[in-house]
């Protein structure tokens, strides 16, 4: 990897601010420039990537994913994933098995206790949506928060796409942690929430079905801003669907702060959206971003498979 020259930039006159009244910001995004800057010098050696949002998003050309990939390209594709957030592969028809052969080159794969999988691959977790069963992904997250050692990443795969719908969207979490006022970015880097798998997974399970899962998969603590194991910079790590509250707080407190940090995927700005074609790949940095899948394409078919790779332990 080789990097272009930089241009400079003007300063802006005119910055972000909070609207009255509204825990939102209004004007310019202008924390974004310095990253996109970065992301436009960058040059591949063994793959051509292109940026397609500001901060986030890499469509990568030059790889085919039903091949083994030699080290030293696994290792760029790696590099790459740590700079765009998340890539982007078109026209990939890989089976199953390559599929899980090519996430397996980057580290330990899951298998997810309670969602479905693929046949053939236990580590695939399938999506497969329709007139029967309706997406209930559409809300911003990290995957698998509740684990103690939460995804590094995700590779997931476009089987069946409808015409329209169905689009997923990334959204920068370090974009999204500059974004917060110094204040409440001070407030942040000093605390801890609890994530529970029970908030998602035992939406309709009884009582005591309930309590089995949270026996089966205690409730465990992750710093509110963590840092990145491989980048080394800061970003926000809380989530509405997995994280239940903040250590230490009243449950409205912790509400209102929560609600407060997770707006921050909701801006346009911190975000890439990307529109499914079959045998479209999306390998995304677990991390770096949240994603959110529109659920928009009822009674429509959408089928998509995805392996998760193991990461480390979130820390600050």
């Amino acid at each position: 990897m080789t990097e272009a020259p930089a241009v400079a930039a003007a300063e802006p006159t005119v910055r972000p601010f909070q609207l009255p009244g509204y825990p939102l910001l209004a004007g310019p995004f202008t924390h974004l420039t310095a990253e996109h800057r970065r992301l436009t010098a960058l040059r591949w050696q063994h793959f051509d990537a292109r940026l397609v949002g500001t901060t986030l998003g890499g469509e990568i050309s030059g790889i085919d994913l039903r091949e083994p990939l030699a080290d030293e390209v696994v290792a760029e594709l790696q590099q790459a994933l740590h700079d765009y957030k998340v890539l982007f592969f078109r026209d990939q028809p890989i089976t199953p098995a390559q599929h899980v052969a090519f996430a397996r080159q980057f580290g330990e794969l899951e298998v997810h206790p309670a969602l479905g999988s693929n046949s053939d691959q236990p580590e695939l977790v399938r999506f497969e949506k329709g007139a029967d069963v309706a997406g209930l992904e559409n809300t911003w997250h990290h995957d698998v928060t509740w684990r103690p050692q939460p995804s590094m990443g995700a590779i997931l795969h476009a089987i069946s796409v409808p015409e329209v719908g169905g689009d997923t969207l990334f959204s920068d979490m370090y974009a999204a942690y500059t974004a917060l006022d110094e204040d409440t970015r001070a407030l942040a880097d000093e605390l801890t929430a609890v994530h529970d798998f029970t908030r998602a997974f035992g939406h309709f399970a009884t009582p005591e079905v309930r309590e089995r899962m949270r026996a089966e998969h205690p409730s465990v603590e992750h710093p509110v801003v963590c840092t990145h194991a491989a980048t080394g910079r800061r970003h926000l790590y809380v989530n509405r669907i997995f994280t239940d509250h903040i250590s230490g707080r009243t449950p409205e407190a912790s509400r209102e702060l929560l609600d407060r940090l997770c707006r921050q995927a909701d801006y346009p700005e911190h975000q890439v959206r990307l529109r499914w074609q079959p045998h479209t790949v999306a390998f995304w940095d677990n991390r770096a971003v949240q994603h959110y899948a529109t659920s928009d394409y009822w009674p429509q078919i959408r089928i998509m498979e995805r392996a998760s790779i193991v990461g480390p332990r979130p820390s600050r």
